[in-house]
């Protein structure tokens, strides 16, 4: 827990309403490395790739370098690659415009993080260390309807439509507009093992309380539209 908020008992009561394949991710972006939190040993092929190991239960910090083997998120996540693998960016936007996977126009319209952060610190939201600046919900079309509409209801939501490619651009998106649906992208869905049927819904961490309060109400009111859909359903479809 950090500070007043309790993050174990609002995981509970949002996964006591919202199906959840696996726990939800609470990322942070730091300016220094945080006491008492292990940093993160080893080599992983993306920064979503952390987002798996926070979901098993994992709780940890990144460095910048621990994010270089993926010149994409090091972009959005505005971290500088070593002079060595500088090219790397260059190689990989090249294959994805060779692929007509990205246009180069749209490359500078892809959301970044506004400072390039000292250290990441991932883990489940309700073992999250510090507070999150952002948590990632990784669920069904019914669940992120339901978030959705939770965010909507406490103000929270940004208004933007669906993001794509590349699926690490919702955070800062979420940081700095609120509260965004992804449909995931390739790569993050093989480094993950998001499934076929499953989204993305991003908050801000500062937004979890007001979203959890909405959507005691959301849930509620489905309950009371599912039964009255049912039977207008029955009543008036002749096929």
């Amino acid at each position: 827990m950090s500070g007043q908020i309790n993050w174990k008992q609002l995981e509970e009561k949002i996964g006591a309403v919202v199906k959840l394949g696996r726990r939800p991710v609470a990322v942070s972006f730091l300016e220094a490395a945080p006491a008492g939190v292990k940093r993160f040993d080893g080599t992983e092929p993306s920064g979503c790739s952390f987002w798996r190991l926070a979901a098993d239960g994992r709780v940890f910090y990144t460095a910048p370098e621990s994010h270089f083997n993926c010149a994409v998120g090091a972009y959005t996540h505005n971290i500088a690659l070593s002079p060595e693998r500088e090219k790397e960016t260059e190689q990989t936007l090249k294959m994805m415009f060779d692929l007509g996977y990205v246009k180069p126009e749209e490359v500078p319209q892809i959301p970044r993080l506004a400072k390039a952060p000292v250290a990441i610190v991932y883990s489940p939201l309700g073992d999250a260390p510090v507070a999150p600046d952002v948590v990632l919900f990784a669920c069904k079309p019914a669940g992120a309807m339901l978030l959705s509409e939770a965010a909507n209801r406490a103000g929270v939501a940004s208004g933007a439509p669906a993001l794509g490619r590349p699926t690490c651009m919702a955070l800062p998106a979420s940081i700095k507009m609120g509260a965004i649906l992804s449909l995931g992208c390739m790569g993050n869905r093989v480094y993950t093992g998001l499934g076929e049927d499953e989204m993305y819904f991003v908050l801000r961490g500062a937004d979890l309380v007001r979203l959890a309060d909405a959507l005691a109400v959301i849930t509620s009111a489905n309950v009371a539209l599912n039964e009255y859909a049912t039977g207008r359903r029955s009543q008036l479809a002749t096929i």
